[in-house]
């Protein structure tokens, strides 16, 4: 329920003041580049905190006949309003050193005045500028719940700069980009609002006076303002403010201000006669707009600019994940009524994705001709013909449930089923947060301990929505309903991928097993990588197909087995160079070349090398074992000039084969990996990774094997480096 409010109070908060805030930002851009421009203007000319006051008023008494007032501004620039010899009143920017005029005061450029009076007022003056005032409050409070956010999601206060989990670019730069600039953003926001209160006079009334010097004495010597003590010891850089007296009246006085003092100084003897120091209101106001505005500071403007982009950033990201979110937790239409249905779905979903899986299973058991209904956790409550719970929970923060599961379980104590009811329980998280999987795991435990609720299936967690782990837990459901519910992985992407426009630029004659190579040119540029997959729709054909991606030279490398009723097997083989086809690329982040990895060990069988040819095509210092099983030699030889030319080019340390057909004794390549238990055992225990492409049946027997090895070498199971991401798989 905490939850809920912080993150419905974030989006409310952001929705009422989304248009004030890209205002604010575009603006705040514009202006962000005005104390640049300023300060990069030739009028700092020598380094103020080296020159005094008195050596600056000597050169200028010698030049001008009077001078009026000598100022020194956030950029360390130094100008006088002075009356020249010829009786002339002129305010100009001056080098302290000589006097010398070295440009006119900079006016404000009507880009930078619009763009000021938009930010400031919205051009509707006191009440824009209230307006103005009151967003910078809410989006104060929009930063705070936001880290309030970032605080749950990653498992507590402490943990907010730890490892994000990357789901999707909004989500992961939405997080990243809070943290980089939440204190940039909390510092523009609380100046904002301080100088908006200040604006309508709400601060604290300056009650500081001028306090008499007690060790002044009124002596009756008369210096020059050059050799006052008090001018030959205050340096330029600490002055904001210099005024001279009108007259020769002993009580018109020098006023000096700095940034957090002001003095009156005797215009004949030089002694401070009193001084007034700034009140914290001020003071306050100094710092305000210094820090609102960037003035005097090349870099702070930089990180101002940056924090506008940002703010704009976290807008749309923002809005884009809210209807993302409700897109994917939109509950599909129920065919059956809640008390008639056998099966029953329980989701638990925080940002929707795992509603994606729930949905999908869904209809794959209508379409076996089964009554399912399915609805929140939040939403349980009896089900008269239910005999069978799936139940879906993703897991939030630290051990938190979802915000669609909060109520679940105290409501599960308080209803009671008739009926005796199967239940399995699938848990959705990651293994970076401590807490991984752990609330579908109190769900599990508390249906475990009801007298009618009898598990079919122990948890099964899913790793950063692995659909291999899906699909292994579906395969032991299934076995165990004796179903055969079928979902591919393109099932899950609601957002299908925009198919693009392919050219065959070459292809091999089909090998002695019927396999072949196809490599395909993108007709415009796209982004992929070996290990993504390619979906591949013929014609006339509704199912796509998908083929593991081999990427080499910028195109696409598919081997493809040509299986004898095989529609799209076919459809490839029939293909000819120039010829085009029509598919699109689907992202397989979790089969990757692995970039931290010291050492990696491929393992595949018969067209699964396909990801590791392209794998092994780039330079790298990693050490690359690959391990391939075919039927026979003659299998071989439509990958061996690349095997060849891989070990030459030292991007592959070591290829080892077997061939099930060659011999009487049949060799597999899991056979290959009992010969090298000590490359298998280092390479895990160093924390190094194992890829594994292919058929199911060489996974189940590799799987075993190094199973074994683990359990002999490492006193372990192999379920430990499956758990801990060093087994990575994608069989068919």
């Amino acid at each position: 329920m905490t939850i809920s409010i912080w993150r419905y109070s974030h989006l409310t908060l952001a929705i009422s003041t989304a248009l004030f805030i890209i205002i604010a930002s575009l603006t705040g851009i514009i202006l962000a580049f005005e104390p640049i421009f300023n300060k990069l203007q030739p009028y700092s000319t020598v380094n103020i905190e080296q020159i005094s006051i008195a050596e600056t008023v000597a050169i200028l008494s010698e030049k001008y006949d009077e001078i009026i007032t000598l100022e020194v501004d956030e950029n360390n620039f130094v100008s006088a309003s002075v009356v020249t010899k010829d009786g002339k009143s002129e305010t100009f920017y001056l080098n302290p050193k000589t006097g010398k005029k070295v440009g006119d005061l900079i006016e404000k450029s009507p880009i930078f005045e619009f763009a000021t009076n938009l930010h400031r007022s919205l051009f509707l003056k006191s009440t824009g500028r209230f307006l103005i005032g009151f967003v910078s409050f809410l989006l104060l409070l929009i930063a705070i719940s936001g880290v309030i956010l970032i605080a749950k999601r990653q498992g507590g206060f402490f943990k907010v700069f730890t490892k994000i989990v990357k789901e999707n670019f909004n989500q992961y730069y939405h997080i990243v980009f809070g943290r980089w600039f939440l204190i940039p953003i909390i510092i523009i926001t609380i100046t904002g609002v301080y100088l908006s209160l200040e604006k309508f006079s709400l601060l604290p009334k300056d009650k500081n006076k001028h306090q008499k010097n007690t060790a002044f004495t009124n002596t009756t010597s008369q210096l020059k303002p050059t050799d006052f003590d008090f001018f030959k010891t205050t340096k330029l850089a600490d002055v904001t403010s210099l005024e001279f007296p009108f007259s020769s009246d002993e009580e018109d006085y020098f006023y000096l201000k700095t940034i957090d003092n002001e003095f009156a100084i005797h215009q004949f003897n030089g002694q401070i006669v009193s001084n007034k120091k700034q009140s914290l209101t001020s003071l306050g106001s100094y710092y305000s707009l210094i820090l609102h505005t960037g003035q005097g500071s090349i870099l702070w403007s930089i990180v101002l600019l940056l924090a506008c982009f940002a703010l704009l950033f976290f807008i749309f990201s923002g809005f884009s994940l809210t209807i993302k979110r409700r897109k994917n937790t939109s509950v599909v239409k129920n065919r059956f009524n809640k008390d008639d249905a056998e099966f029953i779905i329980l989701v638990g979903s925080e940002t929707g994705s795992t509603y994606n899986f729930a949905t999908v299973f869904y209809k794959a058991i209508l379409s076996a001709n089964k009554k399912v209904f399915i609805t929140d956790l939040n939403s349980y409550t009896t089900f008269k013909k239910a005999k069978n719970i799936i139940v879906f929970a993703a897991t939030y923060g630290d051990g938190e449930a979802p915000i669609n599961a909060t109520k679940f379980l105290a409501q599960f104590k308080k209803v009671n089923q008739t009926n005796t009811i199967q239940f399995s329980v699938v848990g959705f998280g990651s293994t970076d947060y401590q807490a991984y999987c752990k609330y579908a795991i109190l769900v599990h435990s508390s249906l475990q301990i009801q007298d009618n609720f009898i598990p079919v299936l122990p948890i099964s967690k899913i790793d950063n929505q692995s659909f291999t782990s899906f699909k292994n837990w579906l395969k032991e459901w299934n076995s165990y309903y004796k179903l055969n519910l079928h979902i591919n992985k393109e099932d899950l992407d609601k957002n299908k991928p925009k198919e693009q426009i392919f050219t065959v630029i070459n292809k091999t004659e089909l090998n002695c097993d019927g396999t072949f190579l196809i490599e395909l040119k993108p007709s415009k540029k796209i982004k992929f990588t070996s290990g993504d997959l390619l979906s591949i729709t013929p014609k006339n054909e509704t199912k796509s197909r998908l083929y593991s991606i081999a990427k080499v030279d910028e195109n696409i490398l598919l081997s493809i087995k040509k299986h004898e009723f095989g529609v799209c097997s076919n459809y490839l083989n029939f293909v000819n160079k120039n010829n085009k086809i029509v598919a699109s690329i689907v992202k397989n982040d979790s089969f990757h070349f692995p970039k931290k990895a010291k050492e990696i060990i491929l393992i595949a069988n018969g067209t699964g090398i396909a990801p590791f040819l392209g794998m092994i095509t780039k330079k790298s210092k990693k050490k690359i074992h690959l391990f391939w099983g075919g039927r026979t030699k003659e299998s071989f030889k439509i990958y061996q000039k690349k095997i060849e030319n891989a070990i030459e080019n030292k991007n592959l340390t070591s290829f080892h084969s077997a061939f099930s057909q060659e011999q009487k004794e049949k060799n597999y390549v899991q056979d290959l990996l009992k010969n090298h238990s000590e490359l298998i055992v280092r390479t895990l225990k160093n924390g190094d990774k194992i890829l594994i492409c292919g058929s199911l049946a060489m996974q189940r027997g590799v799987i075993s094997a190094l199973n074994t090895i683990t359990e002999k070498s490492l006193r372990t199971t192999l379920k430990v480096y499956q758990e801990n991401h060093q087994i990575k798989t994608d069989c068919y």
